[in-house]
């Protein structure tokens, strides 16, 4: 029988113990501006809610995303 493999510990001054980069700070958005997203492409911001959410008008189509914006880049 073989051991199921599981995490692996290194020693301390080891090249390959290096912390996980930090999370990328989550993106803030203002209304008006100009976005593009993965799916729906080019848009503008109509509404934001707060830190939650933001409001998108694609061309007339209107979305609501939830933040984190994975999908979502200010332009």
């Amino acid at each position: 029988m073989t051991r199921p493999p599981g995490t692996r510990r290194h020693l301390p001054n080891s090249p390959f113990n290096v912390p996980p980069p930090p999370a990328p700070p989550i993106e803030q958005f203002a209304v008006g501006d100009r976005v593009s997203h993965d799916q729906y492409g080019l848009g503008r911001i109509v509404g934001v809610e707060g830190e939650e959410a933001v409001v998108i008008d694609f061309a007339g189509r209107q979305g609501r995303f939830l933040s984190p914006y994975p999908k979502l880049s200010k332009l």
